[in-house]
């Protein structure tokens, strides 16, 4: 299982990269999540300018499998979305850290991130 050092992860199996010296972070979810999930077929994310609070469900990821919730990372205001999911929703299976990305969220609380699991607590957490 891909497990990137330079992210920090959640619980629910959400990943992000610091954007921005902290002021902003791009969110996905991990190789477990998607390989758990199975193939992705319809991704419905949070509208732009959305307020989301850290643990709150912001969308669903609709797999072969079954639905599944999103759940915002962090409190903070949603600025980007990836819409390249509507069309493309494998991408979250096929690039979980690249290009299936699914929303950028500016941070009002940058204490959250350093609260998240670093590389070595989420793989420990998968594997156990």
């Amino acid at each position: 299982m891909n497990v990137p050092q330079d992210l920090r992860y959640t619980s629910e199996h959400e990943w992000v990269r610091v954007l921005d010296g902290g002021a902003r972070v791009r969110v996905g979810i991990t190789d477990f999540a998607q390989d758990a999930l199975g193939d992705v077929v319809y991704v419905d994310l949070p509208a732009l300018g959305t307020e989301v609070a850290a643990t709150e469900a912001v969308g669903e990821l609709e797999s072969t499998k079954s639905v599944s919730e999103m759940y915002a990372p962090v409190s903070g205001t949603i600025v980007a979305v990836n819409e390249a999911l509507a069309e493309q929703p494998q991408l979250l299976n096929e690039d979980p850290y690249g290009d299936g990305w699914l929303c950028e969220i500016e941070v009002s609380d940058a204490d959250q991130i350093g609260a998240m699991m670093d590389a070595a607590a989420y793989s420990a957490m998968t594997e156990g």
